[in-house]
């Protein structure tokens, strides 16, 4: 049973109010296609956060150990998010990435690989590049600018679609790609800090 609907209703309900949530160039998104959606990653409320606030339904990968925790476990799936292993790589995640690109629906990573510990964008992993240069797919580049503080402004920021065809065609390196998605995120920071 799909529960993303009412996750997103509830996650809605209560996390506009509580960190006065501005969503800005939610109209850049593309309304079909794939999409590699990349942001930076500052708490464990982004998934959430990015979930309510895009207009299509995001699938996003999630580290392998939070599929084997009790509760979530059971909600993970039901709201399109599927696991991949850390620190290695992972086959069976990196298909499954591609087919849901290449099948025009929306993923979302966090090309850092894991939370900022200091709030700053750190360097992104070249799964990113690798996602966006072999999965026929556009890349949105958002930016969460915190903090997480009940009744303070957070905003979530949505780029314009990052056009990779240019690097395919010049057979760029996965890691180029990522530094390129990185630096537009870091782009978006810096504007809307």
């Amino acid at each position: 049973m799909n529960l993303y609907p009412l996750g997103k209703f509830l996650v809605s309900a209560l996390y506009y109010p509580l960190y006065r949530v501005k969503v800005i160039g939610k109209e850049n998104f593309p309304k079909e296609g794939g999409v590699l959606l990349c942001t930076n990653h500052i708490d464990n409320l982004d998934p959430p956060i990015v979930g309510m606030t895009c207009p299509r339904t995001v699938r996003f990968m999630a580290k392998e150990e939070l599929f084997k925790m009790p509760l979530l476990k059971s909600i993970l799936p039901r709201v399109q998010a599927y696991p991949v292993k850390r620190g290695m790589s992972d086959r069976e995640a990196f298909r499954k990435t591609l087919k849901i690109l290449k099948g025009g629906e929306v993923v979302g990573l966090f090309p850092e690989g894991t939370r900022s510990k200091t709030g700053e964008l750190t360097k992104g992993l070249a799964g990113a590049g690798f996602f966006a240069l072999k999965g026929d797919c556009v890349v949105m580049p958002c930016a969460i600018i915190g903090p997480y503080k009940p009744f303070k402004s957070l905003k979530v920021v949505y780029g314009k679609p990052m056009d990779i065809s240019e690097f395919r065609e010049r057979r760029a390196s996965a890691e180029e790609v990522t530094e390129a998605i990185m630096s537009e995120i870091g782009k978006l920071i810096k504007e809307y800090k």
